[in-house]
Parts: structure tokens; sequence; C-alpha cells
């Protein structure tokens, strides 16, 4: 298949996605909106992954290339119906884009948390396979608090309610980061605004050793990951 990826900063790209990818023999594309890249022609491409960032859904002034990028996946979910992937940021703008709601926390997530799949979820076939309750890594201080076009609520926790939906039959967004490779933690908290975060969320001494906390729970995660890009590809192949 053909993957567009819409990349919104350099060190939050597609992770362990790109060797399964690779492994699999598809080829990907890698729009880099914050570095000025367009978005392409969307009707060569078969499916579209939309990553994290730094930047929220309402920072249009800042960067306005988010503008036209939420044009870009309403188009492509509403009137091409094809499948689309969102993690984190990516997951706030597939709401956003269909008119839905997102805002800031209470408090930033961040860590690794636990987040209970809905009924939905557990019938949902990208998570086929996985237990109800899920352990996952976070790294976010905005949620979507209101969906709307059918948006179905797969998973959520006390924190942010809506840790994965569904829209339509090809459309999943999911809060949580599945991701993760060994560097992830090192190249994020480099971020200015992600090192904020995490020194609210965890404090300084939890923070300090939250890439040792990850590496543990590593193998799992990929685990995870791998479960859930067989899913994906099994549904819209």
């Amino acid at each position: 298949m053909k993957i567009l990826v819409f990349q919104h900063l350099a060190v939050e790209h597609p992770g362990i996605f790109r060797d399964f990818w690779a492994e699999d023999g598809h080829s990907v594309h890698i729009a880099a909106l914050d570095e000025g890249a367009a978005i392409p022609d969307l009707e060569g491409f078969d499916l579209l992954a939309v990553m994290g960032g730094p930047m929220d859904v309402w920072d249009t002034d800042a960067h306005p290339w988010l503008v036209p990028e939420m044009a870009a996946i309403r188009h492509w979910v509403r009137d091409l119906a094809r499948p689309y992937l969102g993690i984190c940021l990516g997951h706030q703008l597939l709401a956003q884009a269909l008119g839905g709601t997102v805002g800031l926390m209470a408090a930033p997530e961040v860590g690794i948390t636990m987040t209970q799949l809905s009924d939905a979820g557990r019938d949902d076939p990208l998570f086929r396979g996985l237990p109800p309750d899920l352990q996952v890594f976070q790294w976010h201080g905005a949620e979507v608090q209101v969906l709307r076009e059918g948006g179905v609520v797969l998973a959520g926790n006390a924190a942010c309610p809506v840790q994965a939906l569904r829209v339509g039959q090809h459309a999943w967004g999911i809060q949580f980061h599945i991701e993760m490779t060994p560097s992830t933690v090192a190249e994020w908290s480099a971020v200015p605004e992600y090192a904020a975060s995490m020194q609210r969320a965890l404090g300084a001494s939890r923070a300090a050793g939250l890439q040792a906390e990850l590496a543990g729970h590593l193998p799992a995660f990929n685990r995870m990951a791998r479960s859930i890009n067989d899913n994906l590809f099994g549904v819209i192949s």
C-alpha cells in the first residue's frame, strides 16, 4: 500500500511502524508540514497516518498549515472514505476536522498509565486480540472533549475519557502512543513543550527516570503496536 504520513515534528515520526511498513513492503511518503511541505494529491494514497506534535489543534495563527491539514483530513475521511490512523495530535485533528471539540486537560497525562476499552472498543477490529485493560504510554495535555459525525469512543480512562475513537468504518484515532522506540523519551524530552508537560505531570524525580521506566515496558508496547498494525491492514487490505 501507499501510505501518506502527516508529520508535525521531526522526532514525532511513525517510530516502530516504519519497521513494520518496510517489512511488509508498503511505500511511505512523509509530508513534514511543520517544515513547509505541501500536502500532495491525496488520490494516490491508500492510508493516511497523522502523527503527534507539540502544537494544539487551535494553534492556527502560529501554525497556519493546520487549516489545510484539517481540510485534507476531512476530505480524506468524509469524501474519499479511505483508511485513517491518527496518533495523539493526529487523533485530536481527526475529531476537530469532523466538527468535534478538543480542549486542554486539567493536567497533562505523561508516562505509563492504564486505559480501558469500551464495549465498542472490545468489538472493534483494530483492538482484536488485545485485553480490555491496556497499559499504555501517554504524553499529552489536550484531549478530545466532544465527538461529532457518528464518532464512537473505543477506549478511555478517568484522566481522558476519549483515549481512542472511530469514525465510520475505517478512520481511527488513538490518544496514547504506540509508536515508541528506545530513543523516544530522549528525543521528546529535548522539545521544550514536552519537557514542561513531563515535569508538570511527573515531577523532577520521576521525569528523570522516564526513559528507564519505558525501556522495561517497550517490548510489550511494541507487540501491541504490531497487533494494532496487523489488525489495521487486515481490515483495509
